[in-house]
């Protein structure tokens, strides 16, 4: 199922959304991504005339919910000025297309102006229907994603928009050729989004495979640009790196395999040019690579859990360990020998010198290529098992220096990235493998000379590797920076920090503060002081990592907030009565804080993270103390006490001013609160007036029920979230949706210059009062001054 964030996220990539929109979802489900679309529409419904909804789902539990989806989008439509119907085909997307229907796609059912999906990830065996339909229409795929995506294409009329979410898989491998092929020849890529973790985009479901989410349109030329965007968080919206790309660095001209590189940043782009300039291939090395040959379930008589003379020595993935095979593996949970003989031996490769690389990584493992030299084994032959690739001299063994060098440059971090950038699911194909660039032969045995039989952590594989290897300073700082982020990680995971701000974001924040660049070392930390847009500055030039200006406020409200109420860091240490809306705000580390991060990597390491949250509880507990605060008096009398800072001034403001002139004997329901998450919140009387809000949805500043109108007044200060604009206007509308009280929303700014700040994003229908003129009442649109706009009879 889509959850909610991406499908607006999907529905946002549509560039064309005028005149009449027939829009295409091949894999409803309940709706979501429908619902989405529809959503955006209505936020400009003035430039639509008519759109018609076709809708596919086979699984019979959704279908209820999706009709009901369908006539409310069909309804708001309407509402709105806009012709609408829909078609909801209560069955398969592909198995609709029999043999009687498939001349039809040459001709009149190109019809559709916009696509969007979310299609079902399964295998599709060779004797299904699903498989001969797609082969009459000529092409063949493996999978049932691919599928829906080609039958969605075969159907968009001219210049007509696809968006879809789908396993990143297709972006290379001989699987997908096919498709990959005629599925660039006939759309133009204009967009990609990566989301750089596998469970990011369906957290809620064992989704192994890394998904993307494209926009193209079908006109069959080829884009000069692609944008390519990613995200770290669990929330598509907060935080997204975004890059225009030259297309034919995404797909290049002259591949036979049309393989989809998908590279996020600067850095990426230093590392895959470095590995381009890699001079050899696999022939040229003398070596092929093969997938395992033996396949256990076929061959399951003649598996042992015993080694004797009858048999030979049998590999899974479980005997690779610490880039070595170990024979017998520790407590094996396989078959550890497979007897030879006439029908086995054919599938049974001689016994010397091979290199050995996992076919599968697990969800989320850190590393996506695991290579294992291969010794000789006391065997005249040995099995290895399928879910192994293994290198060799053309059927037989290598030389020893050459597999261990082999084995070294595989299992770098250089590789290891880079491989990532075009392989983004969990199997290793083999194909990819014989597609990339390798150092010559003489320099893989010069490494393999100086790895030996020694043990060596990553960080030393790494520097011989480089050494070794000569590889250009770019492309060390690439793999410098993932390392850095991920040891910004490893720290805030040790301090405990909230799991909200263990993300990349907050891994760069720390990195900032301290100035840790990829080439510096964590003893090396400083205290610099920085505002978010410098910070922010800092992380294009150093980490490659460019974000777009409106994350600023996620930055500040999602990570320097929580630092600061961790006592990581120190808001203005060089002015701390400075405004909070001064272009001046700035952070620093806190002394404690820059003392631990010197520490890093160190033997010091746990006792100065020990001494850090002995120092940091001392510091919470003094500031819990000395908090200065803002006290505030009720509407009904009540003194109530607002931490000082933020936006609780204007908050003050609000409950003094605002509340006696314009809901006089209204109940404050709701507080924010700066300091506190929140410090009014009647959850009680919400229910008893009929209201069940979402514990998870983001309330606003103040709420208040005006029982004389019967109306609930939602006000937003604007120094918090911004102001009541569209977007966030009908996250309210969702939020309060139970309510059957009229909703009113109102923005208060502190003075009118800052109001003309926002004036473009404030939503109609809203009002907007301001702190420094307090008797009026500025109001967008519509015939009353005050009040809710969905229920007119409830007006006197």
């Amino acid at each position: 199922m889509t959850p909610a964030p991406v499908a607006r996220f999907m529905a946002r990539q549509f560039s064309s959304l005028s005149g009449h929109v027939n829009l295409l979802d091949p894999g409803a489900g309940v709706g979501a991504l429908t619902a989405a679309f529809v959503e955006r529409l209505l936020a400009n419904p003035n430039k639509v005339e008519s759109c018609f909804i076709t809708a596919y789902e086979v699984e019979s539990t959704f279908i209820s919910s999706l009709r009901e989806c369908l006539i409310k989008c069909c309804v708001a439509l309407e509402s709105r000025g806009i012709q609408a119907n829909y078609c909801l085909h209560e069955e398969s997307f592909i198995k609709s297309f029999t043999e009687i229907n498939l001349p039809l796609f040459t001709t009149s059912s190109i019809r559709f102006t916009h696509a969007i999906l979310n299609p079902p990830y399964k295998k599709i065996n060779n004797q299904s229907i699903e498989k001969k339909i797609i082969s009459k229409l000529g092409i063949e795929t493996v999978n049932l994603y691919s599928a829906f995506v080609w039958l969605t294409v075969l159907q968009l009329a001219k210049d007509g928009e696809i968006v879809a979410i789908t396993p990143r898989s297709f972006c290379n491998g001989a699987y997908y050729r096919t498709f990959r092929k005629a599925f660039l020849e006939k759309i133009e890529l204009k967009k990609v989004h990566v989301f750089e973790s596998r469970s990011t985009a369906f957290c809620e479901d064992s989704v192994l495979q890394e998904n993307i989410i494209f926009h193209a349109l079908k006109s069959g030329e080829k884009p000069n640009h692609v944008e390519i965007s990613s995200s770290s968080g669990t929330n598509i919206n907060d935080f997204l790196e975004s890059r225009i790309i030259p297309y034919n660095q995404v797909v290049e001209t002259n591949d036979p395999e049309s393989f989809i590189h998908i590279v996020t940043n600067p850095l990426e782009d230093a590392l895959k040019v470095q590995m381009d300039k890699f001079s050899s291939t696999l022939d040229e090395i003398g070596l092929k690579v093969s997938t395992g040959p033996v396949v256990d379930f076929r061959l399951k008589s003649a598996l042992r859990n015993y080694l004797d003379e009858q048999s030979v020595p049998l590999l899974y993935p479980e005997a690779m360990k610490a880039g070595k095979v170990l024979f017998p593996p520790n407590n094996p949970r396989k078959s550890i020998a497979i007897e030879q003989n006439q029908e086995t031996g054919k599938w049974l490769v001689q016994s010397g010198w091979y290199v050995l690389t996992k076919r599968f990584s697990a969800k989320e493992e850190k590393r996506r290529i695991v290579a294992a030299v291969c010794p000789p084994v006391n065997a005249p032959a040995l099995g290895i098992e399928n879910h192994l690739n293994y290198y060799h001299a053309r059927g037989k063994g290598m030389n020893p220096d050459l597999a261990r060098g082999l084995a070294a440059f595989l299992n770098s971090t250089l590789f290891d990235s880079y491989f990532r950038q075009f392989s983004g699911h969990t199997q290793v194909n083999a194909t990819d493998l014989r597609k990339i660039k390798y150092p010559c032969k003489d320099d893989l045995m010069r490494l393999g000379r100086q790895i030996n039989d020694s043990h060596f952590d990553q960080k030393q594989l790494d520097t011989v590797v480089h050494k070794t290897l000569s590889i250009m300073s770019e492309a060390i700082n690439a793999v410098q920076a993932g390392k850095r982020i991920e040891e910004a990680l490893a720290i805030l995971k040790d301090i405990s920090a909230p799991r909200e701000q263990q993300n990349e974001r907050s891994a760069l924040c720390l990195l900032a503060l301290a100035d840790i660049r990829p080439e510096t070392s964590w003893n090396q930390a400083t205290t610099p002081r920085r505002g978010i847009t410098e910070m922010m500055d800092w992380f294009r030039d150093y980490y490659g990592k460019q974000y777009a200006p409106n994350t600023r406020e996620t930055v500040r409200r999602q990570t320097m907030h929580q630092f600061v109420q961790m006592g990581i860091v120190v808001e203005n240490p060089d002015r701390p009565d400075r405004p909070i809306n001064s272009p001046k705000w700035c952070y620093q580390l806190h002394q404690q804080a820059l003392s631990l991060l010197k520490a890093y990597g160190s033997e010091q390491w746990e006792e100065a993270r020990r001494n850090y949250a002995v120092s940091v509880t001392n510091l919470l507990q003094y500031r819990n103390r000395n908090i200065p605060t803002i006290p505030v008096s009720l509407p009904d009398g009540q003194a109530i006490q607002l931490s000082s800072g933020g936006q609780n001034i204007l908050i003050k403001d609000i409950l003094e001013s605002f509340c006696p002139r314009f809901t006089p004997g209204g109940l404050v329901l709701y507080v924010g609160d700066a300091g506190n998450k929140f410090i009014i919140n009647e959850t009680q009387k919400f229910r008893e007036i009929g209201i069940e809000l979402d514990p998870h949805g983001k309330m606003p500043d103040i709420v208040i029920y005006y029982e004389r109108q019967d109306w609930l007044v939602l006000i937003e200060a604007v120094i918090s979230h911004g102001p009541v604009n569209l977007k966030r206007h009908n996250e309210l509308k969702r939020l309060f949706q139970s309510s059957r009280k009229g909703l009113v929303f109102v923005t208060a700014f502190p003075s009118r210059k800052e109001m003309t700040r926002y004036l473009a994003e404030i939503s109609w229908e809203t009002e907007v009062w301001v702190a420094d003129q307090p008797d009026h009442m500025i109001h967008f649109n519509g015939e009353r001054f005050l009040g809710p706009y969905e229920d007119p009879e409830n007006y006197s």
